[in-house]
């Protein structure tokens, strides 16, 4: 990396490099074969300064002297027109190419937000630009399951979302403290939502999953205003409460037009250090909702002491077990989820395949 110009640098944040974000101030040789480098930030206290320095340092592949300023009012105003530029349509609105894939179940505790984070970072690895939005406005849990290491940014009225392994993510838990609970009815519900889709910056991701909050509540009804084109993915378990629930979230997707594109099983089973698979949930729930919807079981998924652990430490078992048996069911999810591209409609009652 060592013959890399320093204009060609990706800032990791914006995920452009310095040269089109118009960042890099000076780059000159010295005499003591140091290059020095100065670096214009669009704000003060800037996250991921440090792996920017890095990222300088190895593109020198020698010593190299980082300094950081900050821009004016006009310089930062310069940038976000440039990104918002280049960005094309925001999402939702006609032209764009983003995918947006809700990620809901009937009931809580099944395994949704771990579904929601691995199937994002898998799609990530696959090369894919992948955003997030933790809609379970009361459960929010996606920043502390990717280890999302600091909060937002905002430039220029815009809200830059922090990057975990390849993958944006916005939440309340950024705008909630720890000792505050969110006591929110519908109005303000679908303005929550609002905002996540229109003050953030996303800049046209592939990929925008919505960790949906479970059931079929004033959330689900504003995502569906906003978002009409949006492919709904169902999670249950093999128990056969947690399916019959899980259908009628899919019936309401029905409901709204949305496109159901399959079912997806978690805590299908346990591999004992014999080797044998346990069914500790039971069976066949996963498949029965898949019939009942008349939509395909995309993946069922086993329960992992890896995908546990690495929810609370903020380590994906994609990333905490990539070898894992979970991990690769995550990968053909991820699969499947590409090849379902969304169906191309312009009425309701009219689809065209």
């Amino acid at each position: 990396m060592g013959d890399l110009p320093f204009d060609a640098v990706l800032d990791p944040l914006l995920g452009r490099t310095l040269g089109e974000l118009g960042m890099l101030r000076q780059a000159s040789r010295r005499r003591l074969r140091s290059d020095r480098v100065t670096v214009a930030l669009p704000v003060p206290n800037y996250p991921l300064a440090d792996v920017l320095a890095e990222r300088i340092r190895q593109a020198a592949g020698a010593d190299v002297d980082v300094r950081f300023e900050v821009m004016n009012d006009e310089e930062r105003r310069a940038l976000m027109d440039r990104l918002r530029e280049s960005s094309g349509p925001g999402i939702g609105q006609p032209g764009s190419r983003t995918r947006v894939l809700a990620v809901g179940s009937g009931k809580g505790g099944v395994g949704k937000s771990s579904v929601t984070t691995n199937l994002a970072v898998a799609l990530a690895q696959r090369g894919h630009r992948v955003g997030v939005i933790d809609a379970d406005i009361w459960g929010f849990s996606i920043p502390r399951m990717l280890g999302v290491a600091h909060p937002p940014v905002v430039i220029e009225q815009s809200i830059i979302p922090p990057v975990a392994h390849g993958v944006s993510a916005i939440s309340m838990d950024y705008f909630v403290g720890d000792d505050q609970a969110v006591i929110w009815r519908g109005p303000m519900l679908h303005k929550a939502i609002q905002q996540f889709l229109e003050d953030v910056f996303w800049d046209a991701p592939d990929f925008l999953l919505v960790d949906m909050p479970p059931g079929t509540g004033d959330v689900s009804i504003s995502l569906s205003q906003l978002l009409p084109r949006a492919q709904v993915l169902l999670v249950t378990t093999p128990q056969p409460t947690a399916q019959r629930v899980a259908k009628r979230a899919g019936l309401m997707a029905r409901k709204v037009s949305q496109e159901l594109i399959g079912v997806v099983e978690n805590m299908s089973w346990f591999t004992g250090d014999d080797g044998k698979r346990y069914e500790l949930f039971g069976s066949g729930g996963g498949e029965r909702l898949a019939e009942e919807l008349d939509v395909p079981l995309l993946a069922k998924i086993p329960l992992v002491p890896a995908m546990r652990e690495g929810a609370d430490e903020g380590k994906p078992v994609m990333l905490a077990d990539p070898e894992g048996e979970a991990a690769e069911a995550f990968r053909r999810l991820a699969e499947e989820v590409i090849a379902r591209k969304p169906r191309v409609r312009t009425h309701p009652e009219l689809v065209i395949r």
